[in-house]
């Protein structure tokens, strides 16, 4: 395999990890600068992947350019509007696109689907997220501003099958997660990229989504300084654990999966997407969520036990 890559913002500190995964897999980065004339840049490439926020500036005129020069395209965005604005605007593009292939996003999509497995339906799922600490990038700050922007400082919520605005301040519960982490006090209505791309291939009426009350309490600090790299591949100290629970009919099933340095892991992730696309499945056009295009079961097996720990 020598494909070429095309990586919008490898300069930024997802892109590099992303630059570093496709060189590990063989694969041949294409460094783009966002001043970069996107049709050129991208006709030397056998795909692009978008790592360049705040998306919300970036992926509309990204997709265009990709579906003018024919190649699949993929991103890592965390803001939720920008992937129900995809997903709204894309259902009949000639190229393969996959949306939010990242921590926030992509990874919960899968679990999701392999919680879920045959079911047809759920009543509930829940998506509970634990990170050991939160030192956002510059990048998830800016794309956080730009998405408050958009919706007014409101809040968003999945819930009665739709997107719905919440004002005031958000619940404040408890979480039990597996051990060893336990029980622990999380910020209710976190609601993240999943939220928009889980319900455009599986029916559930209710998402609730959890993040420890650290990590949150983390977001909002004024320390500036984003993640510290701790080891030779760059990737920080921070540890994570998502866990899903589907709910039907009063049975339970659930998805867990845990690691290291959520910045880090979205690597795999989308470039785990980039290769199957590449392999075969770009035959399959218009705009699906990470968990609908692939056997979700496979994918999170093919990152397990390098890059996640399933449970």
């Amino acid at each position: 395999m020598n494909e070429r890559v095309a990586v919008l913002g490898a300069g930024g500190h997802t892109g590099r990890f992303v630059v570093a995964e496709l060189r590990r897999r063989g694969m041949t980065p294409i460094p783009c600068g966002r001043a970069t004339d996107l049709d050129v840049a991208l006709r030397g490439a056998d795909a692009v992947i978008n790592c360049a926020g705040p998306f919300a500036a970036t992926a509309a005129p990204t997709i265009e350019s990709a579906i003018r020069v024919g190649i699949p395209y993929l991103d890592v965005t965390a803001e939720l509007e920008v992937v129900t604005d995809t997903f709204a605007g894309c259902a009949e593009a000639s190229i393969p696109i996959v949306p939010a292939v990242a921590f926030y996003g992509g990874l919960a999509d899968l679990l999701a689907t392999a919680a879920m497995g045959n079911w047809p339906a759920a009543d509930h799922l829940t998506i509970a997220y634990a990170l050991s600490s939160w030192r956002p990038t510059p990048g998830t700050r800016a794309t956080g501003r730009v998405s408050a922007q958009r919706r007014n400082g409101r809040r968003i919520a999945y819930t009665g099958h739709r997107l719905q605005f919440r004002a005031g301040d958000a619940p404040r519960t408890e979480w039990t997660f597996p051990a060893p982490i336990g029980t622990r006090p999380v910020v209710g209505e976190f609601t993240m990229a999943d939220s928009a791309t889980i319900p455009t291939h599986l029916d559930t009426p209710e998402i609730s989504t959890y993040m420890s009350s650290n990590a949150v309490d983390d977001l909002h600090a004024p320390d500036p300084s984003g993640p510290v790299a701790v080891d030779e591949r760059g990737r920080s100290a921070q540890t994570f654990l998502v866990e899903v629970v589907a709910r039907s009919a009063g049975v339970e099933r659930r998805a867990v999966a845990s690691g290291r340095d959520i910045y880090a892991v979205t690597a795999p992730l989308v470039v785990e997407a980039a290769v199957r696309i590449l392999a075969g499945a770009r035959d399959t056009t218009g705009v699906a969520s990470v968990g609908a295009r692939f056997d979700a079961k496979d994918f999170l097996n093919s990152l397990s036990p390098q890059h996640l720990t399933l449970g």
